[in-house]
């Protein structure tokens, strides 16, 4: 079950179930299924909070997931900010609802085991978020 919530902001305009069979499309891709995933879209502020207390580091960020994964089953919550999605949109010439739903997957692909931060992975995610944003076009089209 995939679960979208906000706190202290107004919650970004998602077409829910269209972004949960997104969700658990891509997952199987990677031959995982969807448990519980709790989205909580939030402002700068807040990450830069839950930064701090959860995991020590002083900064902003687009996403923070915290995994709680079972096996091949994806189990994890994950808080995006909405300011700073709305900023890298701007700084990438992306729209909102595009860098949004690169956010929301980067998320995901971290729970199916893709990392970001060691030397090449930077590219196997942006590769691995592109191959999503992709088969989400394809989703939206058949509808």
């Amino acid at each position: 079950m995939i679960t979208y919530n906000s706190e202290s902001i107004k919650m970004p305009r998602l077409k829910r179930r269209e972004t949960s069979v997104w969700i658990e499309s891509v997952a199987a891709t990677y031959d995982r299924r969807i448990g519980e995933i709790g989205y909580m879209f939030v402002d700068d502020e807040k990450i830069l909070e839950i930064n701090r207390e959860y995991l020590g580091h002083d900064y902003y960020t687009d996403i923070i997931t915290f995994d709680y994964d079972e096996r091949d089953v994806l189990n994890g919550d994950i808080v995006i900010s909405v300011d700073t999605v709305r900023s890298n949109a701007e700084q990438f010439g992306k729209s909102f609802d595009d860098e949004l739903h690169r956010v929301i997957i980067h998320g995901i692909l971290h729970l199916c085991g893709i990392n970001d931060k060691g030397p090449g992975e930077r590219e196997l995610m942006e590769a691995a978020e592109d191959r999503a944003l992709t088969l989400l076009k394809l989703l939206s089209d058949k509808q």
